[in-house]
């Protein structure tokens, strides 16, 4: 499974890159807005970071304005990969941007049937948003379960699975499960990752032993 960060801040996209654990960003006008800076620059820069897709989301909602922002983000640097909304407008952004061979991230999908129509528009990646359905008291894992097996149905479809709106490490796990090509977390849920009492009091075992020898390795 590929990990993507969710974020626009620089710094924790190069410390995250540092430690292997980065495969591709996606940004949206939310965190850009969040980081305090210039769309473009923040893009750029981040794409400097890591060679994986990086998605640049689009802001207009009519097809002519949005296929022409679309053309303008994938301009700003050879990864980018941009972003468009599960609309009849994105859609048809998506194929054009598709046959003229730029990757797309079809984003805000809360349905099975949406992500069919994105894979049917050529996107390179459908984001559907499991915590903002649980949010609503539907499972969003079983969106997930029933993307994965469409998409298994229809070889076909190149489309990849882009679990988004992950809240919790849990959701993580249950993707990679699922089949899932590719999850986007925030910073911290990539950090809870991370975390385990037994590896913490492990470690704190394993130090406490090591000082009582009065040795050191260096």
């Amino acid at each position: 499974m590929k990990f993507f960060v969710d974020t626009a801040e620089v710094s924790d996209i190069r410390a995250l890159a540092e430690a292997g654990l980065v495969d591709g960003v996606t940004t949206n006008p939310s965190l850009i807005a969040k980081s305090g800076r210039n769309m473009a620059e923040v893009i750029r820069e981040i794409c400097s970071i890591t060679p994986g897709p990086v998605s640049a989301e689009v802001t207009a909602t009519d097809f002519d304005t949005m296929l022409a922002e679309g053309r303008y983000l994938r301009d700003l640097a050879p990864n980018v990969a941009v972003k468009v909304p599960l609309t009849e407008a994105g859609l048809r952004t998506c194929r054009a941007l598709a046959n003229e061979g730029t990757p797309v991230n079809v984003t805000l999908c809360f349905s099975a049937a949406q992500a069919l129509l994105a894979a049917k528009a050529g996107a390179a990646f459908i984001s559907p948003f499991v915590g903002r359905l649980d949010d609503i008291s539907t499972d969003g894992m079983t969106l997930i379960a029933d993307i994965v097996q469409i998409y298994r149905n229809y070889p076909q479809l190149k489309t990849e699975v882009l679990v988004a709106s992950v809240r919790h490490p849990m959701h993580l796990v249950q993707a990679a499960k699922l089949g899932a090509h590719v999850a986007t977390l925030p910073p911290g849920v990539i950090r809870q990752l991370l975390k385990h009492p037994l590896t913490d009091s492990g470690l704190a075992a394993f130090l406490a032993d090591w000082k009582k020898t009065g040795q050191s390795i260096l």
